[in-house]
């Protein structure tokens, strides 16, 4: 068994690879688990992230999973325990109705008492991602979290960006705030912040961060705490705490020579992905949309449109890489939605495309990208891809990663791209770093 230094609890699979991406810059050799390990690890690291598709069940789902990770977590050793959720900080739905309001703070709340920790922070904070909190409020760019695009996400809508409340309506425990005149004033200042808000009965803390140089600061200031909740953000300041060189991130990063065709499956719905598919589709490259009434229709149909865009890309890969998608804006989707509703809907989606990605890889495509949290997860599960090595970064957040498919018995490069990362290139910018 590796000397696990830190050891991680992600509730999707794009989440898992923006969180090992920052660790490997920043020195660490990182394997990426698709659900707790059955299998022993593929190489030794220091850090190890079991990723679960916890984002969109519910609290009592994503709390079973959850303690399950971290049981095998401390069986490996780990040194300290990180639970990573969205920079958005969404899951499942939100609403008036108190049992949809998300599984964050529940989540946070088990695995505080299986630790029998009393105190932890909590932030989404990813400023090279344009997530930023500040008073306590988190911003995506320069806007208010609620007045982003994600106050109309057909799966996790958030209306409300004060993180403080958000979180204090999902958890029992009293929920408060580390704000930027601390965070400001270095490592000290936070621990000292820190320390009052526990003698004021505060076990859950918000914590500011505009900057990576609050990231930095932070870090050391919580290098004690057994338990740290955040986005990916506040992995660049923690491998410090290990006694980890980030000038070793090269050879952390290092993955086997690439191979076979190139391919694009796309689930997400989001404004950056509905642009990196407009600049795929202008750039002359083949592109495929699935048709959403066969998918949603009865099996026979279902089974039929998978098969066709199959056939289709079957004839251009020797020749070219093609992208299939069933991305489209948030009022198609909602429209979409209607008849089915949201789940139904998301899981007949993720299955065609789940079952078209392994299509693709069983025609030899090896070097995958992947759009969509849902999706990904629906993906790497279907491919059967147990652990994935971390490797390069093509943009902020998001890494080639590289395993081996038991469902397809092929080793892949393959990439799980959050729904709101990446520049409008992404796509072809990706396969460009493999080459």
């Amino acid at each position: 068994m590796s000397n696990i230094m830190l050891g991680c609890i992600a509730d999707d699979f794009t989440g898992a690879t923006d969180l090992a991406n920052n660790l490997v810059r920043a020195g660490m050799r990182v394997v990426q688990t698709n659900g707790v390990p059955t299998q022993p690890l593929s190489a030794e690291v220091d850090a190890i992230i079991i990723a679960l598709k916890t984002r969109t069940t519910s609290p009592a789902d994503a709390i079973t999973q959850s303690l399950a990770a971290l049981q095998w977590l401390k069986s490996a050793g780990s040194r300290q325990i990180y639970f990573k959720y969205c920079s958005t900080f969404d899951s499942i739905y939100t609403s008036t109705d108190v049992a949809k309001r998300g599984n964050i703070g529940p989540v946070t709340e088990a695995l505080m008492d299986a630790m029998g920790v009393d105190f932890t922070i909590a932030t989404p904070a990813f400023p090279d991602n344009g997530r930023t909190v500040f008073k306590g409020h988190l911003f995506v760019g320069d806007v208010l979290l609620s007045e982003s695009s994600m106050k109309t996400h057909p799966l996790t809508p958030m209306r409300d960006a004060n993180l403080v409340t958000v979180m204090q309506a999902q958890c029992k425990r009293k929920v408060g705030l580390v704000d930027y005149r601390a965070v400001s004033a270095g490592s000290i200042a936070i621990q000292d912040r820190i320390a009052e808000l526990r003698n004021q009965g505060v076990s859950i803390a918000i914590v500011d961060a505009i900057s990576n140089e609050d990231l930095m600061r932070l870090g050391p200031a919580i290098a004690d705490l057994p338990l740290v909740t955040a986005g990916s953000g506040v992995a660049i300041g923690l491998p410090q705490n290990f006694g980890i060189d980030a000038k070793v991130a090269s050879r952390a990063a290092t993955l086997p020579a690439a191979k076979g065709y190139q391919a694009v499956v796309c689930g997400s719905c989001s404004q950056a992905t509905n642009a990196q598919v407009a600049v795929w589709m202008a750039s002359g490259h083949p592109h495929k949309a699935l048709n959403l009434d066969d998918i949603l229709g009865n099996e026979t149909q279902h089974y039929a449109e998978v098969q066709n865009v199959l056939s289709w890309a079957k004839d251009l890969l020797p020749q070219t890489p093609v992208l299939i998608y069933s991305t489209a804006d948030a009022a198609s989707v909602k429209s979409t939605q209607s008849a089915l509703g949201s789940e139904v809907t998301g899981a007949r989606i993720e299955q065609a495309l789940s079952a078209i990605a392994k299509g693709l890889v069983e025609f030899g495509v090896y070097q995958l990208v992947v759009a969509g949290g849902e999706t990904s997860g629906a993906c790497v599960q279907t491919l059967g891809v147990e652990q994935m090595q971390i490797g390069p970064q093509i943009d902020t957040g998001v890494p080639w990663c590289y395993g081996f498919s038991n469902a397809t018995g092929a080793n892949i490069h393959i990439t799980l791209k959050s729904g709101n990362f990446g520049s409008a290139d992404f796509f072809a910018k990706a396969f460009k770093l493999l080459k």
